[in-house]
């Protein structure tokens, strides 16, 4: 077949073994809706992902390796996905999109209150505010990113500065491995603060008692608006259309802001999932996928 009728999948294992066997939801409906355009996917170890292939391809939270390839990767949660043409999420269509809550559906705060339920239990019914700022960290604490606004490590001096009276929390990933002076860092500063507290996880934990999150783009902040709690962001993602921004000029007001901030969670909820991203389990997935496909220039036929 020639290699412009090919779709390569890039894939990690066991994922690869899974879309072979045709037992991966998402993945038998990009391949559906590829095959009806007459053409063929082929799913290929992600060792074999390089920028020197040639052709169409659909890698899996990395990188594609051509301009005719796209990443698709979940959206947090199953059974939602994104496909798009750069890995980075601040730079995807939902994070140039505009959210107006006036446009939801009348669905929404039925499917808000079914997702709560669905992650998260009980937990979100009994959410309070109990006087503490929640900031989950990620990696690199002394690393300014290009996508981030300060270190990670200048971010919890931020929320000790500029929220003088709460208690601040922190928290390690658990999937995450720090080096010695990252580690030095924050316990130099909770032997200076007693508002200060390290821990590591307990993410649902912290979700329930917090006033706000305080994060640079953990998914923790969009977990955290299951339990209705807003958030400052240090950084760059793509669901910071309700979240509070930290302006570096005027940061006393963006802590000022974010604690009094009331956004419309439930129409959020629907617009981000049900409408910007892609649900593998409604009717119109494939149509979907198709409108993604075409939207970056591949040739997929209308139904």
């Amino acid at each position: 077949m020639p290699t412009d009728k090919i779709i390569s999948f890039y894939l990690e294992e066991p994922l690869r073994k899974s879309a072979q066997a045709g037992e991966h939801n998402f993945i038998n409906l990009m391949a559906a809706v590829v095959k009806r355009s007459g053409l063929e996917p082929v799913f290929l170890p992600s060792s074999n992902h390089d920028h020197s292939v040639s052709g169409y391809s659909l890698s899996h939270m990395t990188s594609p390796p051509n301009d005719k390839g796209l990443v698709f990767r979940r959206v947090y949660h199953y059974p939602f996905w994104q496909i798009e043409a750069v890995s980075q999420r601040w730079h995807w269509d939902v994070a140039r999109a505009s959210f107006d809550p006036i446009n939801a559906s009348d669905d929404a705060a039925r499917f808000y209150r079914f997702w709560q339920k669905r992650l998260f239990g009980d937990a979100p019914q009994r959410a309070s505010k109990r006087g503490l700022v929640y900031v989950p960290l990620q990696g690199q604490l002394l690393r300014k990113r290009i996508f981030q606004s300060c270190t990670p490590l200048e971010m919890v001096q931020h929320c000790l500065t500029h929220d003088a009276n709460r208690q601040i929390v922190v928290t390690l990933h658990p999937k995450e491995t720090y080096r010695s002076d990252e580690l030095a860092g924050l316990e130099a500063l909770s032997r200076e603060h007693a508002r200060l507290t390290i821990d590591i996880g307990n993410m649902e934990k912290y979700l329930q008692t917090c006033d706000y999150v305080v994060t640079q783009n953990s998914s923790a902040a969009f977990s955290g608006y299951f339990f209705g709690k807003p958030t400052l962001l240090f950084g760059q993602v793509d669901f910071h259309h309700i979240a509070e921004r930290a302006n570096m000029l005027s940061l006393r007001e963006s802590f000022e802001r974010v604690a009094a901030l009331k956004p419309a969670f439930a129409a959020y909820i629907w617009w981000f999932w049900q409408d910007q991203s892609i649900n593998a389990g409604r009717d119109d997935a494939k149509t979907k996928i198709a409108a993604r496909l075409r939207r970056f220039g591949w040739p997929i036929s209308e139904e």
